[in-house]
């Protein structure tokens, strides 16, 4: 076959991006990204690889997609096909233009329920498959880890595989055919080839096409049989094994392919049923060689899942917020590794009859009582999300040093697992190292990764030694280097190795029969550079961060910059349904507003490679400006990405370079104008009395006219209430009542202290011992950056809250924003030891009151509300910091009462951003994804309820109808 055409060097590429941006721009409805900040967002991936591409175009149609794709070939611009950008190996990066199919190209197109089969754009997210799914019994069965935003045209692009292809197969078993365009313009249906082939339809490049794979297969048979792994674990190279004689599938060859033959628009799925029964034993081990031992003799049982987490895991694990209840509900004692058994079936007794099959034949191993039975469908659903996870837990190691992907997806038969991984972790010792183990036992495919500083040469040596002796065993036990996550930079090396020459040569000819012009996505399965190529890695020689003079403590992780460079691309971020984790990208879809595209676009900035001014423009402003402090990414994130926290350092140097706008003053200054504010409220409540006014004044306040603001109080909390302690004589407690809820909406604070009180707890109301204005917490000075006046703020808070707090009485808040910034931003604006101590006694009234519960102290009695049923929206914070159950535990003491939680993201007022003129549309889209549907919904004697005070200021705006902190609801069911 030819040899590709010659590509343009990067210099040509450059000088052609001009050009190819503006003929882009004037031809396709989608977005077309060739700044600098937008193609460093898309530079990186979930590997060690950083690439920075000519461009990329967002399309909005497959015509889009199509008429780009035709529009760089013909300027010779190599093309990217990306969905989640979550490989992890180096697959969707590269010196080309990428087209992102994740934004618009997500659609269902057919959907045959009774033949079981679905026809998806390559955009569509598993997750969101099997959603549209669910309602029919059926199910999509290959399910990787990233299930919530890995795209299917990305699965099929990496052939994935995932926790039950012991059952189902990996996604090469489960795709029947594949719409694509080749680089030489034509569109094609790839499907199944059966009979003659000289009576295949479709046109001549499709029949010339199955011609030349039939014949490259016949021709190589011999080889093929001789050099492919037996295991269902192999991905490396192309699908020529999946040819045959008398009948094959040529969808197949793309499977796998990783962009680099032909580009998706359609694909076409088998579906499964949904098996109703499932069941999980979770094996203990007190050592991990024993754990792979048995593992041969479980899969015997005929799981449908078999899965490793070792010990490192299991200890990271309990380190993050979000997974340590979960792993505590599973894990007994300190094993060296579990192994997660789960059968799925139809017949309920059937499976807890293997189960305990399984608890059997682990004492018949010599581990009895070892087996933890789980039946309940939730913990299975926690047990799976922490395993999951697994990928994540290991990079929230702190640190330079990070377990590195490079032979994390050998995979080797059953029999030789336990000797294989014991042989291994003496070669990472060698080198002093250690790898971190879990995934599959079920197929003997573990991923393993090796702990290197990849920042430094001495990472790159250890990584290419461990990477030719583990070669070296997988070629003595006949296994698959390459088991689940592909080949592309890291593994493309070592097909050679592993296949021989003559099998390469066959990828090349499969390569260059689907793309003569070398133009789909190059350097990835054949023709590949080192996978230890330093000027390709994300930390590349010379690599280092700007000397910042940060104004928050980030010492705990090693600096601001070795913070930022927590994120490692895994796309978490991306989800689109459960948690809270990411709003603004949830609303535009756009990498841009995402808490990875944050943190790349940060690194990059404070690394020099967005030049000199970088991490105070406002390029860089608009990169963090639809983020909306709403913590979830500090709670969900399992590395650790903080951004609320990183935008808050970033906004105290970019104000100080370039000043506070109107509305950021009136936001920041509000504590302070707030007591002159209560004396004159008419004045201050003029902008929405008198008509038009809130319009005209827009553009000078920066506040939008589609909203009233908050209307002043001239009955202040404080105004009414005498600061001290109250007449009860019960255990102490300090309310600390917030300027939102003083000045604002007096009466939750005064039903708080009425249910304290009728708890029967001697209530000190927190007020400066000076007599001056009321406490504030800071929070509206920490949201425009000016971290010194929230400082003092704090040490305001602290010098009347810590002799309470010193004592052990509980500090006891009502806005969450407010009360929680003690446990959090203080703890890092360099107060003092005391802040530990007051954090450690600072709760919301629901925590309080939960917890007083829980001790058998609470004596509140409360009696039958008119209302019987409530829906209960969660503050962003209060689900950041695992707050919305205790909500949920008070309002479950009303007789009769049923608060049910509304399944949310955040409300999108987020404070004063919805309030922003430029921000008003993005606000209510994240409002409109969940929130004010529900409440809509919602019967008129539906009580609603939301602690935050921006959280019911949205529900009212959006829907006309009022929301109530808990304490309100509470002290009117005490009668």
């Amino acid at each position: 076959m030819n040899a590709p055409t010659e590509r343009p060097t990067p210099k040509d590429l450059g000088a052609k991006g001009g050009a190819l941006a503006s003929r882009l721009r004037s031809e396709i409805q989608g977005d077309v990204l060739f700044d600098p900040f937008s193609r460093g967002r898309y530079s990186t991936d979930a590997s060690i690889y950083q690439i920075m591409p000519i461009g990329v175009v967002v399309p909005r149609t497959r015509a889009d997609a199509l008429r780009a794709m035709q529009i760089a070939v013909d300027a010779r611009i190599p093309l990217l096909p990306r969905g989640g950008g979550t490989s992890q190996c180096g697959q969707t990066v590269g010196e080309a233009l990428v087209i992102d199919n994740s934004k618009h190209l997500n659609n269902v197109l057919v959907f045959d329920k009774d033949a079981r089969k679905i026809t998806v754009e390559p955009g569509m997210v598993l997750d969101q498959l099997n959603k549209f799914l669910k309602p029919h019994n059926l199910f999509f069965p290959v399910d990787p880890s990233t299930a919530s935003r890995a795209t299917i045209g990305g699965m099929a692009g990496n052939n994935s595989c995932g926790t039950r292809s012991l059952r189902y197969g990996n996604m090469v078993h489960n795709v029947h055919a594949i719409k694509a365009v080749l680089s030489t313009g034509e569109e094609i249906e790839f499907g199944p080839v059966r009979g003659d082939l000289n009576k295949v339809g479709g046109p001549p490049k499709y029949r010339e096409l199955v011609t030349k794979m039939h014949d490259l297969y016949a021709h190589e048979k011999a080889e093929i049989e001789a050099r492919f792994p037996k295991l269902l674990r192999r991905v490396a190279g192309y699908n020529i094994d999946m040819m045959s004689d008398t009948g094959f599938n040529m969808a197949h060859l793309l499977v796998g392919s990783e962009g680099t033959l032909a580009y998706f628009t359609a694909l076409e799925l088998d579906l499964q049923p949904v098996l109703v029964h499932k069941v999980v034993g979770v094996c203990h081990f007190p050592k991990f060689y024993a754990a792979m031992a048995s593992s041969q003799h479980i899969v015997n049982l005929g799981p449908s899942a078999v899965e490793l987490v070792d010990r490192t895991m299991i200890e990271l694990a309990r380190e993050i917020p979000v997974l340590r209840a979960s792993v505590e509900k599973f894990v007994r004692g300190e094993p060296d590794a579990i192994l997660l058994v789960e059968f799925a079936g139809d017949d309920q007794a059937e499976q807890v009859a293997k189960l305990k099959q399984l608890v059997e034949l682990m004492a018949d191993l010599g581990f009895p009582g070892s087996v933890v039975e789980i039946l309940d469908a939730n913990l299975q659903h926690e047990t799976a999300e922490v395993r999951k996870a697994g990928l994540n837990i290991m990079m929230s190691m702190k640190g330079d040093g990070k377990p590195v992907s490079f032979i994390e997806d050998c995979a080797v038969s059953l029999e030789d697992l336990a000797d294989y991984t014991d042989r291994l972790t003496q070669v990472f010792e060698k080198h002093g190292t250690k790898g971190t183990w879990y995934a599959h036992a079920s197929v003997g495919c573990l991923h393993v990764r090796p702990v290197l500083n990849m920042k430094d040469e001495s990472g790159a040596k250890k990584m290419r030694a461990i990477a030719e002796e583990a070669a070296e065993l997988i070629r003595e036990y006949k296994g698959s280097y390459s088991g689940e996550h592909g080949d592309g930079l890291v593994r493309s090396e070592w097909i050679e190795p592993m296949f021989g020459a003559r099998l390469v040569r066959a990828f090349e000819a499969v390569k260059d029969a689907f793309d003569p012009l070398g133009l789909m996505n190059p350097g990835k399965i054949v023709r590949a550079p080192k996978m230890d190529d330093r000027s390709l890695f994300r930390y590349k020689p010379g690599y280092q961060v700007m000397k910042i003079d940060s104004v928050l403590d980030w010492s705990e992780k090693g600096g601001f910059g070795a913070t930022v460079e927590m994120c490692n691309n895994n796309g978490e971020c991306r989800k689109r349904d459960a948690g809270v984790m990411c709003p603004s990208f949830r609303a535009t879809h756009d990498e841009q507003h995402l808490t990875r595209g944050r943190a790349n676009t940060l690194r990059l900035a404070i690394s020099g490679q967005l030049g000199p001014d970088a991490f105070t423009s406002d390029e860089m402003y608009d990169t963090l400006a639809l983020c909306v402090s709403c913590k979830g990414c500090k709670r969900e994130c399992p590395t650790g990405v903080d951004m609320a926290k990183m935008k808050i350092e970033f906004l105290h140097h970019y104000h100080k370079r370039h000043g506070l706008r109107m509305k950021d003053r009136l936001v920041a200054d509000l504590p302070h104008y707030a007591t002159t504010a209560a004396r004159m409220p008419w004045l201050f409540n003029l902008r929405d009395a008198i008509p038009g006014l809130a319009k005209a004044t827009e553009g000078w306040l920066g506040l939008t006219a589609k909203r009233r603001t908050p209307r002043w109080r001239g009955d202040t909390f404080f105004s009414t209430v005498r600061p001290g302690s109250t007449a009860a004589t019960g255990d102490e407690v300090v309310l600390f009542v917030d300027t939102f809820n003083n000045y604002f909406e007096p009466e939750n604070a005064h039903a708080a202290l009425r249910v304290l009180e009728a708890a029967g707890y001697r209530v000190h109301v927190a007020k400066p011992r000076d007599g001056g204005r009321p406490l504030c917490c800071g929070r509206t000075y920490l949201a425009v950056g000016s971290i010194e006046q929230a400082r003092a703020e704090a040490n305001r808070v602290l010098d009347h809250l810590l002799p309470y707090a010193e004592r052990g009485v509980p500090i006891v808040g009502l806005e969450p924003s407010c009360a929680l910034t003690f446990r959090d931003e203080f703890l890092a604006m360099g107060l003092g030891d005391g802040t530990s101590t007051l954090a450690k006694q600072t709760m919301l009234l629901e925590e309080f009151l939960a917890r007083e519960k829980s001790a058998d102290r609470l004596k509140l009695a409360l009696k039958p509300l008119p209302e019987k049923r409530a829906l209960l929206h969660g503050h962003c914070h209060q689900k950041a910091f695992n707050a919305v159950k205790p909500i949920q535990t008070v309002l479950s003491l009303i007789p009769d009462f049923k608060a049910d939680l509304i399944d949310t993201s955040c409300c999108g007022m987020a404070g004063s951003f919805g309030y922003d003129t430029r921000y008003y549309d993005v606000s209510m889209q994240m409002a409109e994804m969940n929130l004010l549907p529900a409440v809509r919904k919602a019967a008129a004697d539906t009580l609603l309820i939301a602690d935050g005070t921006s959280c019911r200021h949205q529900i009212a705006d959006g829907t006309g109808r009022k929301a109530v902190h808990v304490a309100r609801v509470l002290e009117r069911a005490l009668g």
